[in-house]
């Protein structure tokens, strides 16, 4: 793998992707390697428990466990060390990089020349028993380059429990197919879960110029391949959303963000479930000049009413009286996705605008002054 993001030769890959299947189980020792890599950053919370259940499985599947840390001071790197006493199947990596992708890349440069499937697990989420072996059977009955998973949210405190109503429900995920109870299927993305090493090194990996967003982006350049993903019905994993509504918004800002960068690279047409918030930042910014033209908060006033009315409607159908905050939280999340979509539109147009001065800047011939 020469470099991340960008694909390298292809057909010798995408052949031994192809004729990769996989073996019997036999005895663990002898079975096929599979890289389980969990990317980390002060996740002491779940981490223990999380390693214990891969621990589990590796009894039944040959899995190396990397927990990829991007600089942890939570003590995560001492939950590590304690398991790695226990055998060699677990292993601590420093990321240097700290963002997933770069994680998930040094531990296939490392660790995957012997394995033919990289297993993604992301600390901040729970898993069911039995997990790995799962999306290798799916995996051997499908024959998918990829097997993604459906997930659903939970939560401890009230703020998360309505937040995590408003990502399982229409007013937060929109309608996407891994965010909803999901029929096994062939998709064009959803939660990362499984891959080829074959297809993971034919396609260079994750581009680490995306910190966030960049599993749909890698999702784009396998489907531009020829690689096949596929949506299992289950295992689904549990996602636990952020704990305040700050925390919250920066999140889906940051997700926004990558989302237009994903945009600008592929050109890729946006859904609806992605154009219709991209009305909110404009009709907040609107909001703004309602001193002097007051009917301009309208457009504000009724995309927030409505998500305090479907919060509502969820909290009285699920019986949850934290659930009816989860307008709320659909709020934060809509308004942060819209802002962060635009502040990155206007960030490459400003690259780009700079970009263009300094090589005209370059190309004028020597002596010719600025006009002013």
């Amino acid at each position: 793998m020469t470099s991340f993001g960008t694909a390298v030769p292809y057909e010798d890959a995408k052949a031994k992707a192809e004729n990769m299947r996989l073996r019997g189980p036999g005895n663990v020792q002898d079975a096929t390697p599979v890289l389980c890599v969990v990317p980390c950053l002060n996740e002491a919370e779940h981490l223990d428990g999380l390693i214990a259940r891969l621990r589990n499985e590796a009894n039944r599947v040959n899995l190396k466990i990397v927990v990829a840390d991007g600089g942890s001071s939570d003590g995560s790197r001492n939950v590590v060390r304690r398991h790695m006493q226990d055998g060699d199947r677990v292993v601590l990596l420093e990321n240097a990089k700290r963002i997933q992708g770069a994680a998930v890349n040094k531990a296939v440069e490392i660790y995957g020349g012997a394995a033919e499937f990289l297993i993604r697990v992301d600390a901040h989420c729970s898993y069911p028993a039995g997990y790995c072996e799962s999306l290798l059977a799916i995996q051997s009955e499908t024959g998918a380059d990829s097997v993604v998973v459906s997930m659903c949210a939970e939560g401890d405190t009230c703020f998360q429990k309505a937040a995590a109503a408003a990502q399982n429900s229409i007013l937060g995920n929109g309608g996407t197919a891994h965010r909803n109870a999901a029929s096994g299927r062939f998709v064009d993305h959803g939660h990362h879960a499984l891959i080829r090493i074959a297809a993971y090194k034919a396609i260079g990996g994750y581009d680490e110029s995306f910190s966030w967003n960049e599993d749909a982006e890698f999702d784009v350049r396998l489907r531009a391949n020829g690689f096949r993903i596929f949506l299992a019905g289950a295992p689904s994993i549990v996602y636990f959303p952020r704990r305040t509504i700050g925390a919250l918004f920066r999140q889906y800002f940051n997700h926004g963000r990558g989302r237009a960068r994903n945009f600008l690279k592929h050109r890729e047409r946006l859904r609806l479930r992605q154009i219709v918030p991209l009305a909110i930042a404009p009709a907040v910014g609107l909001s703004l000049l309602a001193p002097i033209v007051p009917v301009f908060v309208i457009p504000a006033l009724l995309w927030s009413a409505s998500c305090l009315a479907y919060g509502g409607y969820l909290g009285v159908k699920s019986r949850q009286p934290c659930a009816l905050l989860s307008g709320v939280s659909a709020v934060a999340m809509h308004s942060g996705w819209s802002l962060g979509f635009y502040a990155w539109l206007a960030i490459a147009k400003l690259r780009a605008w700079t970009h263009k001065a300094d090589f005209n800047a370059q190309a004028r011939p020597k002596g010719e002054a600025d006009e002013h």
